[in-house]
């Protein structure tokens, strides 16, 4: 765990950069609800990484950060363009009852194994990556966790008990997915 503490925010600090980069390099090629949809997933999601790596927890205030900054964004859109609004308010309902919904499965079956945390987060996610790019997002996010999880244990650096945040990679499948 310790481990995670100590590099988890330099390399939060690396992933942010990238992150920006990658906005501002697909800037020209989005809308400007778009931009604003995948600046605000990253913004937040961003957040959550750090308190997940830092107390193994996401607060619920955060989840409803996300939450409401959907609600306005889907608001305003709706506003100007009805027709697609609509559609993009049901693909993000889709996208959370796919990723909260499935999350909660694996919460329920693992008895815990997975925390509420990750399942809220990953619903409030889900809003803002749609249908189509929330399971890519938990698949390369939960094997990137995978992955390090056993090269950390047969490193040593953690033990088979041990639990690591999962936001973080899940962060790192919303920038592939996104």
């Amino acid at each position: 765990m310790k481990f995670f503490k100590q590099k988890g925010v330099i390399y939060c600090i690396g992933f942010m950069i990238v992150i920006s980069v990658r906005v501002f390099i697909r800037a020209g090629e989005l809308s400007a609800f778009s931009l604003l949809n995948s600046i605000l997933l990253i913004s937040l999601s961003y957040v959550a990484m750090i308190f997940d790596i830092k107390t193994k927890r996401i607060p619920n205030m955060l989840v409803l950060v996300m939450a409401a900054g959907w609600l306005i964004l889907m608001t305003v859109f709706l506003i100007f363009d009805m027709e697609s609004g609509i559609h993009s308010v049901m693909d993000s309902i889709y996208g959370s009852l796919t990723g909260g919904g499935l999350f909660l499965l694996v919460y329920l079956i693992s008895r815990k194994g997975l925390g509420g945390g990750d399942v809220k987060f990953m619903a409030a996610a889900g809003l803002y990556l749609g249908f189509a790019s929330t399971i890519p997002a938990i698949l390369y996010g939960t094997v990137i966790a995978a992955v390090t999880g056993l090269v950390l244990v047969m490193l040593k650096k953690i033990n088979r008990k041990d639990t690591i945040p999962l936001v973080p990679f899940l962060f790192i499948g919303i920038i592939i997915a996104a």
